[in-house]
């Protein structure tokens, strides 16, 4: 009859079986790719010390040599002292790839998540589907994926994409909140030998679904430079979001600086007297927010729309704001996906939307129109007019045409409207304007004086028409600020919205339909 000191023995060889299933073949795989375990990734992550594994003896039914854990590690633990569900790929199990016990650990966690309002990290490096188990394989993707659906706005869902990630299992990462890689990391739906045996085309896997790549065209939100630098970009986005869309976000050192700074007062020579003369926004974000932090998201995707997360009086909000550095800030057809996604991920989470004025409008051009910069336009739009969180806007300078409408104003969805006095709002700027309205007035000058008519038609037009005076007279904006205020009254009206709610009349129907 075997004991409890027998049973005790069993347990722990077993147990350290299962911290290293593919044994020392395994272990010099993945030191001679110079990368963790699928474990130590989970360790890097969380807290020291609050990891607690699920399903750890999991593996193939039938098979006595069958790996522990199948190729992938999952349970859960704390981040700043938050739950959180991780699910880590092995690829030292074969590849990392999918089978039927994968799924059901995967399944397993992702239902733990729902079921106690966690928010999940998902670590990716597999190789796809697991060939030998056919359709069971392909079976188990798509039961992986469903509760994505439940998780989508209720709990925040990040994705973090070392090595490969192909084929199928691309679908589960793109259907989390979030997408952050490393350098060397790459995503495709085929691979570069596929695409050459099928059609012909030669390209590399760095073209193709590199991170950097997918960074710029927004499949991916941040690129850091190695896996330590991907969690650390986690925690600190966590740290702005609630664990569900139930409970609220933390804060951090409220009451901070209550008084107008010396870091305030330079607001008020910050702005170029001319509006052809660009100036970095991220300037303006650092002194208008807690600590001067903000946490970008996206940073080199549409460069010309800025999105990311900071803090006013130690609460999270996230921010919006024009670049005038990139295309002078002009919105086009791949900003209006960006802000689209940003605005529905802060409205999921009750993360209040603050947007920093100053563009030209909707980037004009034939590419831009055959790029559907209207259909994508009208993403951004709808987003604004269904979130329900409270949003202060503030326009420094230019805010023109269909960019004062869908950045933020009060006839869409804007509970306070701020204006510096150096913003213009307008149809179009004054030198778009004077083609247009002034065409007869200039053809009928004599052509020495054409040029000094046109500079006093544009003075003209700027003193009496692109104002914010103009605006504030006609209630547009709730007030024209003084720069150096900023801070101060985005708190303010902040605290005076913090118990808005999203008061909406009942509606019959089952879905709305966006722009697709």
């Amino acid at each position: 009859m075997t004991g409890t000191a027998e049973k005790l023995a069993e347990l722990r060889k077993l147990l350290e079986i299962a911290e290293e299933p593919s044994g020392e073949k395994g272990i010099q795989k993945r030191l001679a790719k110079g990368i963790p375990s699928a474990r130590e990734r989970v360790h890097m992550l969380l807290d020291p010390g609050t990891f607690v594994e699920m399903g750890a003896l999991m593996r193939q039914p039938g098979k006595p040599d069958a790996y522990y854990g199948d190729g992938v590690v999952t349970g859960r633990g704390y981040i700043d002292g938050r739950p959180v569900v991780v699910i880590s790929h092995d690829p030292s199990v074969y590849g990392g790839s999918v089978s039927e016990t994968f799924g059901r650990r995967v399944r397993a966690a992702m239902d733990f998540a729902y079921n106690n309002a966690c928010p999940v990290v998902c670590i990716n490096d597999s190789g796809g589907a697991r060939i030998q188990d056919g359709v069971a394989s392909l079976a188990w993707y798509a039961n992986m994926c469903r509760p994505l659906d439940d998780l989508s706005g209720f709990v925040p869902t990040v994705a973090v994409m070392f090595g490969k990630c192909a084929a199928g299992s691309v679908y589960g990462p793109i259907n989390m909140d979030v997408l952050v890689a490393t350098e060397d990391s790459y995503m495709f739906v085929t691979g570069p030998e596929v695409i050459k045996a099928v059609t012909g085309s030669s390209v590399t896997a760095e073209e193709l679904g590199g991170a950097r790549a997918l960074e710029k065209n927004g499949t991916v939100h941040h690129v850091a430079k190695d896996e330590a630098g991907a969690f650390a970009w986690v925690r600190e986005y966590l740290s702005y979001l609630p664990t569900s869309c139930v409970e609220p976000a933390p804060v951090v050192n409220p009451g901070l600086e209550p008084e107008i700074t010396a870091t305030d007062r330079e607001l008020d020579t910050f702005m170029p007297d001319a509006d052809k003369v660009g100036y970095d926004m991220h300037e303006i974000l650092l002194r208008i927010f807690d600590d001067g932090h903000f946490h970008e998201v996206g940073a080199k995707t549409s460069e010309n729309l800025i999105t990311g997360f900071a803090r006013v009086d130690g609460r999270p909000v996230g921010v919006l704001a024009n670049q005038p550095l990139v295309l002078g800030g002009a919105l086009d057809a791949a900003c209006s996906d960006k802000a689209a996604h940003f605005i529905r991920l802060c409205d999921a989470y009750n993360v209040p939307l603050i947007y920093v004025v100053d563009t030209p409008g909707v980037l004009p051009g034939v590419d831009e129109e055959r790029n559907h910069v209207i259909k994508r336009g009208g993403r951004m739009f709808r987003a604004l007019i269904e979130a329900t969180v409270p949003i202060v806007t503030i326009v420094t300078r230019k805010a023109y045409g269909g960019g004062f409408a869908v950045m933020g104003c009060k006839q869409l969805g804007a509970d306070v409207a701020l204006a510096w006095p150096t913003a213009r709002l307008a149809v179009m700027g004054a030198e778009s304007m004077i083609p247009i309205v002034g065409k007869r007035t200039l053809e009928a000058t004599p052509e020495e004086q054409r040029e000094a008519v046109r500079q006093n038609m544009i003075a003209f037009y700027n003193a009496t028409v692109a104002t914010p005076w103009t605006a504030a007279e006609r209630g547009y904006i709730d007030a024209v600020i003084e720069p150096s205020t900023t801070r101060l009254e985005i708190r303010k009206a902040l605290k005076l919205l913090r118990d808005k709610g999203a008061v909406r009349k009942q509606n019959p129907r089952k879905h709305n339909l966006f722009p697709m």
